[in-house]
């Protein structure tokens, strides 16, 4: 009987705690909730809550005062247009924290690029709609509305003055007036020899190493098939101080993969010649989903090899973007995803372009850029770790034309 009476008693007692400890948190639950109730608010915010898509923005970019200190200032995500509400806390002068919020507008005042010229050349019956070749794209629109106005006739000779315009889902509109070349075709005559059509001089790596080469930079070439077999003896002899190979590609959009047919024997070489290694591979990726499926082909090719470079995007499907239904944050999203792919790998990623597009097209990428811009000082005002500087350079190891690049190790 006293057992049972003091078993009771240690329930009641256990009770008696329990309900009193969550009474007390109760009491103090409703005392905190009192005091951030009755807490002084200070909070001024800018007039315009509008920013850009893209727009690099923090959470105090929008607040001119405030009472006290934001806990968590972190960059607003603005990769898609609209309203937003902006969660965040801060701890005004009575030590007290609270959470606030505020409603921003991101919106998208960039118009859509035309990729055409003052002409379109077309021969007589062509079935070219223009819109399928000219690109015509935009930094947030994947589908901007590309239309053609003006009257034309491809089977009647002549010159047809039009305007080609862009309107993208923010109503932002580009206009471009061109004009159609409609041209009966020119026979060939077999005889393409003109006073000038000379071939231009051929680049030689010694005169780009005198030129170039300094304490900051590194001379080298990018290899692939058509360099045939490569002596890399006589490349370190020469001075090239690191290469790129091309590892593969796809056959097309859909096409299967393929192995560069020199690739195994370029790295393997250029491995044994201890010259130090980076990879590009030119894609047809269309999605995040292809260009991810591309990277994991090439780490399948590369897994036994010495890699002591970037792995590069080369994407130059340019004819094609206009069935790709990709914006130009589409088309970044997707390098990002392929070169993401190979930084969880352990390698470094590059995005390798020309200096046009990238000016125009490409948005800021994650990753350093490889420059294409075959001149002898370029004009390009974007940052760039590699610089390919010509397609006609000529080194003892290879026979024939190769591209000679140029690394910036600052």
């Amino acid at each position: 009987m006293k057992k049972k009476l003091v078993i009771i008693s240690i329930v009641i007692l256990v009770v008696s705690i329990i309900g009193g400890y969550f009474l007390f948190k109760k009491i103090e639950q409703k005392k905190e909730e009192e005091k951030i109730k009755n807490a002084i608010v200070i909070i001024d915010y800018k007039e315009n809550l509008t920013t850009e898509f893209l727009s690099e923005v923090k959470v105090s970019d929008f607040i001119t005062n405030i009472n006290g200190t934001i806990t968590n200032d972190y960059k607003i995500n603005t990769t898609k247009i609209g309203k937003k509400e902006i969660k965040y806390e801060y701890i005004n002068e009575e030590n007290i924290k609270l959470k606030q919020s505020f409603t921003i507008n991101i919106v998208d005042t960039t118009a859509p690029v035309i990729w055409l010229g003052n002409s379109y050349t077309v021969s007589l019956g062509s079935k070219d709609t223009m819109l399928e070749k000219i690109l015509c794209g935009d930094n947030y629109d994947a589908n901007p509305t590309c239309e053609i106005i003006g009257e034309y006739d491809m089977n009647v000779a002549g010159t047809y003055p039009l305007t080609f315009k862009a309107t993208d889902s923010s109503g932002n509109v580009t206009e471009k007036d061109f004009n159609l070349n409609v041209k009966k075709p020119v026979p060939n005559t077999g005889n393409n020899t003109t006073n000038n059509n000379t071939p231009a001089p051929k680049t030689n790596f010694s005169d780009v190493i005198a030129n170039y080469k300094n304490a900051n930079t590194e001379i080298g070439l990018d290899i692939s098939e058509w360099q045939g077999v490569v002596d890399f003896n006589k490349l370190k002899e020469a001075g090239v101080e690191f290469v790129f190979l091309r590892v593969g590609g796809t056959k097309g959009i859909t096409g299967d993969y393929f192995l560069d047919s020199k690739f195994e024997d370029n790295i393997k070489k250029a491995n044994e010649a201890g010259m130090p290694v980076g990879i590009y591979f030119y894609s047809y990726a269309n999605s995040k989903e292809k260009a991810i499926k591309d990277a994991k082909w090439i780490l399948e090719q590369i897994k036994d090899y010495k890699i002591d470079l970037p792995i590069a995007f080369d994407w130059e499907n340019w004819s094609f973007y206009n069935e790709f239904n990709l914006s130009f944050f589409g088309l970044t999203d997707m390098a990002n995803a392929f070169l993401d792919t190979f930084k969880d790998a352990g390698y470094q990623g590059l995005l390798y372009s020309s200096k046009t597009y990238l000016e125009n097209i490409w948005l800021k990428t994650d990753y350093p850029v490889w420059l294409a811009h075959y001149a002898k000082s370029t004009s390009y005002k974007g940052e760039f770790e590699f610089w390919q500087i010509c397609s006609n350079g000529r080194v003892d190891g290879i026979n024939g034309d190769v591209d000679i690049n140029i690394r910036y190790k600052k």
